[in-house]
């Protein structure tokens, strides 16, 4: 900044010395510059204010630079109080907050500590509780692989005991019915390993029951009633005796009254009622007649050797042998049962009268009989069986 320089004491100047006026007083007065034409004892007194008005000028400038300076100290002085103050209290904040920093970084400190110690106790609950899981699931699978291995043992001795019962009774329903309690029974575990065995049981089941099986009860029923026709049947040696028709002796024919009560004899005409009377009597006397003397071909002479008292075991006989045939049939032995049926029969055609209606019905039982008494091939459930030897080898 460029500054006037003081101007030196009047008084101390020398007489003839010219004032001497710095730059800025130049500056200032330049624009308005004398007239070449002026003169310099005019030029004197100008100059003289002129530098006055420069002094006061000068004076006024540092009086307010001072002022502006001295303000400015002032000011920097309260700003720097204020700002020690701010740093004070900031420092002391500073420290509280160090404090409290520290402290919390303790509690921190332990509470990361405890942190990593629950952290470690959980992590080794969790590792005991892994082990405890992986030792339970396989404890689940044993027991899992026990109960489908007992249940398939369970299934594979009913099917069993299923083809025993069968094969004694000669009938399929014993096998259908253990084939489908096992498969229902698998079908309620619903396991993947007895897949294989369901299906083989469902084709199992399928050719049981496309067998045809014999009934046994209703041949048993129809021996019974053979049996029971046995004391009944005519034998050839004693012929069964017709009994007449009712009407066939009518009461001889006459005049009857209106009301159809026949009339008395005395109303009646005599010849008519002597003619019904002779047809009565002597058709009594032509079957008592036709009764002892009757024409039959017997292809077996034996059967009219058969004494009166031996009718009563020839019967007998027949009805044991009836009897022998019902329990073959029960107990499954059909080719006893068919032996016996044929002794039947032989005894039918040769000591009874075949032209007899309780005699070819007792044939006709039997004959029946007979024809439906087989042995039938039941099927085994070879597949299944099968099927179940896989799975529990856990094929």
């Amino acid at each position: 900044m460029n500054s006037i320089a003081p101007t030196p004491d009047r008084g101390a100047e020398p007489a003839g010395a010219e004032p001497t006026v710095t730059a800025s007083a130049s500056a200032s007065s330049a624009p308005a510059t004398a007239p070449a034409t002026a003169s310099p004892a005019a030029m004197a007194p100008a100059a003289t204010g002129l530098s006055r008005r420069a002094w006061f000028a000068a004076a006024a400038l540092i009086g307010a630079l001072a002022v502006a300076s001295l303000t400015l100290a002032i000011y920097s002085q309260q700003r720097l109080k204020s700002l020690e103050q701010e740093l004070v209290r900031r420092q002391h904040d500073s420290q509280s907050q160090a404090v409290e920093a520290r402290a919390a970084a303790k509690q921190a400190q332990e509470t990361s500590r405890a942190a990593e110690a629950k952290v470690a106790l959980l992590e080794a609950r969790v590792a005991e509780t892994a082990l405890q899981r992986s030792q339970l699931e396989e404890l689940i699978q044993q027991l899992s692989r026990s109960r489908d291995e007992n249940v398939l043992a369970d299934v594979d001795a009913a099917i069993r005991v299923a083809v025993q019962q069968s094969a004694i009774t000669g009938s399929a329903e014993p096998l259908v019915s253990a084939l489908r309690q096992a498969e229902d029974r698998l079908a309620r575990i619903n396991q993947p390993r007895t897949e294989r065995v369901r299906r083989a049981l469902s084709r199992d089941i399928d050719r049981a029951k496309a067998v045809a099986t014999t009934d046994i009860a209703t041949l048993a029923i129809k021996l019974d009633e053979a049996a029971r026709l046995a004391d009944e049947l005519p034998l050839l040696a004693q012929p069964e005796r017709r009994v007449a028709a009712p009407g066939a002796a009518s009461a001889p024919a006459g005049r009857v009254l209106k009301n159809g009560e026949p009339a008395p004899p005395a109303q009646q005409d005599w010849w008519g009622w002597a003619t019904g009377a002779w047809n009565a009597a002597s058709g009594r006397v032509w079957s008592e007649v036709r009764s002892l003397v009757r024409v039959t071909r017997i292809d077996n002479p034996e059967a009219m050797l058969v004494a009166p008292e031996q009718t009563w075991f020839l019967r007998e006989n027949l009805k044991l042998r009836l009897l022998n045939a019902r329990l073959a049939l029960l107990s499954r032995q059909f080719d006893t049962a068919q032996s016996d049926l044929r002794d039947v029969q032989s005894s039918l055609d040769r000591y009874f009268d075949r032209n007899s209606r309780r005699v070819a019905t007792a044939t006709e039982l039997v004959r029946q009989v007979a024809s439906q008494a087989r042995q039938m091939s039941l099927p085994r459930p070879d597949e299944t069986l099968a099927a179940i030897a896989a799975a529990q080898a856990g094929r």
